[in-house]
């Protein structure tokens, strides 16, 4: 399986626990961590999922292929 699509749904807090996981896919916005653009998901599979794991509010969506 490959992760293809990374989104966050509404409700994050901005703790920065996705990004501490995973810098090459999440950074902090103003209202909301988000996923960084030009990203080739494949190669950071495994702190995507380290960064859905961890997010305290569970807001982090991924899907696979």
């Amino acid at each position: 399986m490959a992760i293809t699509r990374v989104w966050i749904e509404e409700g994050c807090t901005i703790c920065g626990m996705c990004e501490d996981e995973c810098p090459e896919v999440f950074e902090l916005g103003d209202e909301s961590a988000v996923i960084k653009e030009e990203i080739n998901l494949s190669e950071h599979e495994e702190g995507i999922i380290n960064a859905v794991e961890s997010c305290p509010v569970q807001v982090i969506q991924y899907e696979e292929v």
